[in-house]
């Protein structure tokens, strides 16, 4: 039987660029379309939206293969911009009117268009292979739906304003899963939680903690050393 989720986002209930199908992925990428399917909320991440209010936005989970396997999309955001300047993050961005419903494909077409106006990404090329269940950013107030896609068309990205991002990469997933990349950090809510170091940057926050439970439950997570600490500042 399908979840409400797949029934949701399932390929019969949308059209053209907000269809959702794991079809034909590459074999590498099953445990996680498996992961899309059943995973519950909780296991994601402690912070899940308010019965009501935030503001719907969505995040593009871009998988691909590069020359060193499999790796993962990230851009990196202006150093002078007044919120989580510098971070690492997915492409992603709040719900346009014109992006549909976002109790139903909007979350998709906001994945996918704001991904186009980051990274120069062209949305033919990707096929989305599933939703994740909603998450919370207490500090922003955002409602945000990670969008999980294949890359199986790429073109070239990079920043298209440098006002607003500074660079665009790919992550090996082997850089990921490695423990010598793995590290923790301390929010400034207090909150501690997972990190990389990798491609000269330190990805925390949000975007750290939903791979670092896609590894997890996809089964490719190493054991690694929980107790090595990382400031945010960490290049000083």
């Amino acid at each position: 039987m399908r979840s409400a989720r797949e029934q949701r986002y399932g390929k019969e209930a949308d059209a053209g660029e907000a269809t959702v199908t794991a079809e034909g992925l590459p074999e590498w990428l099953a445990p996680v379309a498996r992961v899309a399917a059943t995973i519950e909320p909780p296991q994601l991440s402690r912070f899940l939206p308010p019965e009501s209010g935030g503001r719907p936005s969505a995040v593009l989970i871009l998988f691909g293969h590069g020359p060193s396997g499999p790796e993962l999309l990230l851009m990196e955001r202006a150093g002078t911009l007044r919120s989580h300047a510098g971070q690492p993050s997915f492409p992603g961005g709040a719900l346009d009117p014109e992006d549909g419903d976002p109790e139903g494909s909007g979350p998709v077409r906001a994945a996918l268009r704001e991904a186009e106006e980051e990274t120069g990404l062209d949305p033919s090329g990707v096929q989305v292979f599933g939703v994740l269940p909603r998450l919370y950013i207490p500090v922003s107030g955002f409602v945000v739906t990670p969008v999980l896609g294949w890359w199986r068309r790429p073109t070239p990205v990079g920043a298209v304003d440098q006002a607003e991002t500074a660079r665009v990469f790919t992550v090996p997933v082997a850089d990921l899963t490695n423990p010598a990349h793995r590290v923790t950090t301390r929010h400034p809510s207090g909150h501690i939680g997972p990190a990389f170091l990798v491609e000269n940057a330190l990805v925390w926050g949000f975007t750290a903690g939903v791979i670092d439970r896609l590894l997890h439950y996809a089964g490719w997570e190493i054991p690694w050393d929980r107790d090595k600490a990382v400031p945010l500042d960490w290049r000083s």
